[in-house]
């Protein structure tokens, strides 16, 4: 019989039918958020691929891969490196089988729910966030669900340190919270329409604030924790230094939260909130580059095992191209290199030097890991697992390149200005036309890296149905724990404060929100008083009932995946678009539409610019009035009707919001939409449109482009 002096075992077994659950969904969304990526990257090489349909466009098709991408495949890959280990670092089965499960079967519906919403252009038009109020809902809870299984599994944990793995999904489980609260906050309309409660700069500051920290909090802290695992266990090594650790991670955590605003450079926000952003983008260099040399510098002395293991090569990939993104990103911040990288495709290529480079890599090396471990058998085939890793390196490599060869085109093309003052490429589809032969390169090198990842399926389905002949009967993992005797005493290296913090779970993990918060408030608060610095215009009115639903078409139709309304203050941008952008004149705005990319020209004051009749052209079909365009047609507007009965609705939501509607604006708005829907369609008519139109949706979105940039129009614009 043991007593309170011995040490005890304790046999335990871990819950590995949940982390095969998250292998395999990980494996189907990374199939179809692949799929997904190279048909859109070929849509844009020849625009006919649009396939004419509504649900098949660029515009809504966009975000659906960028959903699938971040949230299906790198969030399940992200839930099968926590399950897993998790665990085995707390030595506990996670708190709550049943929880773990709602955790599961609630995210695939999610991502079910967004793979059918999205095509149909049910979307708020917030970039990474384009989901409706149900589903922010949905994903809110399931995520408290999420973390209640992580802490409880803390709390309840075998092992006393709290190893740095930890540390980081802490922190992910913490910031994703408050992001996705703070930014999905919104009025709904009806069940599947809401507006923000945000307009104007107020939502472009907490947009990107969301925008900058869900790639921080979702694409890379939970890697960091993921690669703080399982870098040292494919190496066999300890991480190379664990006071590096610890500056990696408080700096990291504090400083990721701030550079939000160096998305919004040269924009209507605040200068000083602009530099606030691009400070702390650069400072992010040491504490990015620091854990990137903490986990090359685990591998000395096993580099020999990178060429030969294909686990570590992925892994030792990954961490690269981390090194590499995060220099990029920060460079790209600054404000001479991002008035030229700003709306291009060098940003497109830096963004998949993280998502292909460091989350594709890093998760195909933890599933062909977890593969292992959890069906007890090695890998069918390491030929195929490094075919897959030099197909899937060098596609991404012809990614890169082409993006960013096209992305610098781009930005030396639109700023060119002769000796005369004039631009030199005045035509915006002069660039567009330039850069189509990188679209293709682009395109082949995202072919290269889906059949690389069916080479990965085929070999993980060839390692199970070897696994599951050899090894029927054999029973879940088991772990045998030794517990310390209650009357031991500490380490002494356990016996420094962090190691003490590190004990404390619930006090570590507020402390990681107050220094998420810190930063976070910084930028949210200006962003809340934002009333006080954004000059008011009088000549800026609300939009038209007509125009409010032409602008829902607008965003339904993911046009602001294409087009910016912000223009620049800057020289060849006031040449090419008009005045720069004021602050003013999006106060009505929700969502706010200045963009991120611009394959198509800016829209901020377009309107006037063309006359009705081109519009409808544009949009039936566009290369009639521009020779090269890549757009696709847009026919289905006229046939489709417009839902006036909504109208009433929309407008109160407004007014609750503070748009500053009359009542009697209220009451009227059908009618006074009828009447300037009218309007349009007789003068169509005249130009030879013999259709009555009035209650198309063509109309009600020429109508809201014919009012972007009017209010602050001057004579000679």
């Amino acid at each position: 019989m043991s007593t309170n002096h011995e040490a005890q075992l304790e046999e335990f077994s871990y819950d590995d039918k949940i982390s095969k659950a998250f292998l395999m969904a990980t494996i189907v969304w990374g199939a179809v958020a692949l799929f997904m990526g190279v048909f859109i990257a070929f849509q844009l090489a020849y625009w006919k691929l649009n396939l004419g349909l509504e649900w098949t466009t660029f515009g809504r098709l966009r975000p659906l891969h960028t959903n699938a991408a971040i949230f299906a495949f790198v969030g399940n890959g992200m839930f099968l490196g926590i399950y897993y280990s998790t665990q085995r670092l707390c030595k506990a089965r996670m708190f709550s089988d049943i929880l773990s499960w709602i955790n599961f079967w609630g995210w695939q519906l999610i991502i079910v729910s967004a793979a059918i919403t999205l095509p149909l252009g049910i979307t708020t038009g917030k970039e990474y966030a384009e989901l409706e109020w149900p589903i922010d809902i949905a994903i809110a809870v399931v995520w408290v669900v999420f973390a209640v299984n992580f802490f409880g599994t803390l709390i309840k944990r075998r092992e006393r340190h709290m190893y740095v793995a930890l540390w980081f999904y802490i922190a992910t489980i913490v910031t994703i919270a408050v992001l996705h609260i703070f930014n999905s906050l919104s009025l709904p309309v009806s069940f599947l329409k809401s507006y923000p409660i945000y307009a104007g700069v107020q939502d472009a500051i907490v947009q990107w604030w969301y925008g900058h920290n869900a790639v921080a909090f979702f694409l890379t802290t939970p890697f960091l924790g993921i690669i703080y695992y399982f870098l040292p266990k494919t190496a066999n090594r300890p991480i190379y230094s664990y006071r590096l650790s610890i500056i990696h991670y408080w700096s990291l955590v504090f400083i990721y939260i701030w550079a939000g605003p160096h998305h919004l450079l040269y924009s209507s926000v605040p200068d000083w909130v602009q530099t606030l952003g691009m400070t702390f983008s650069i400072i992010l260099w040491m504490p990015s580059w620091g854990g990137m040399i903490n986990f090359l510098l685990t591998l000395r002395g096993v580099w020999d095992k990178v060429r030969t293991e294909p686990i570590l090569k992925y892994l030792a990939t990954a961490v690269t191209f981390y090194g590499m993104a995060t220099f990029e990103g920060p460079l790209l911040s600054i404000k001479s290199v991002n008035y030229i990288g700003h709306f291009t495709d060098w940003v497109v290529g830096h963004v998949h030097a993280g998502t292909i480079g460091w989350n594709y890599m890093l998760i195909v090396g933890v599933l062909y890991y977890c593969t292992e471990k959890l069906w007890k058998t090695e890998i069918y085939s390491k030929k195929i697992a490094n075919t897959q890793f030099w197909l899937a390196t060098v596609g991404l490599l012809l990614y890169m390149m082409s993006m960013w060869v096209s992305g610098i085109t781009q930005g030396l093309m639109w700023r060119a200005v002769d000796a005369t003052g004039k631009l030199v490429y005045p035509n915006f589809i002069e660039t567009v036309v330039k850069i189509i032969p990188m679209y293709w390169v682009r395109g082949i090198g995202g072919v290269f890296v889906l059949v690389a990842f069916f080479l990965m399926i085929f070999n993980i389905w060839m390692t199970y149905k070897k696994s599951k002949y050899a090894n029927q009967g054999k029973e879940a993992e088991k772990d045998i724990f030794k517990a310390a005797p209650l009357s031991a005493k500490p380490e002494e290296k356990d016996a420094d404060s962090h190691r003490k913090l590190e004990g404390l779970p619930m006090v570590f993990t507020v402390l990681t929100l107050v220094a998420i918060l810190v930063g976070g408030a910084i930028e949210i608060i200006p962003s809340l008083i934002s009333d006080r610095f954004v000059e008011k215009d009088p000549r800026v009115k609300p939009y038209t009932p007509l125009e409010l639903i032409g602008r829902d078409i607008y965003v339904s139709e993911g046009c602001y995946v294409c087009h910016s309304q912000q223009i620049r203050p800057t020289v060849a941008e006031k040449l090419r678009y008009g005045n720069p952008s004021t602050a003013a004149e999006s106060v009505y705005d929700r969502p706010f539409q200045w963009g991120s990319k611009r394959i198509g020209p800016d829209l901020a004051r377009v309107g006037g610019k063309y006359n009705d009749m081109w519009h409808y052209r544009h949009m039936i079909n566009p290369r009639e009035v521009t020779a090269g365009s890549i757009m696709p047609n847009y026919d289905w507007l006229t046939r489709k009707k417009v839902n006036f009965k909504m109208l009433p609705k929309k407008m109160k939501a407004m007014v609750a919001l503070g748009t500053p509607y009359s009542k009697a604006e209220v009451e009227n708005a059908i009618d006074s939409a009828m009447k300037q829907a009218n309007e349009i369609t007789k003068g169509l008519n005249k130009s030879g449109v013999p259709m009555k139109m009035q209650d198309k949706e063509i109309i009600a979105l020429i109508a809201y482009l014919q009012r972007l940039g009017i209010d602050t129009k001057e004579q000679g614009d």
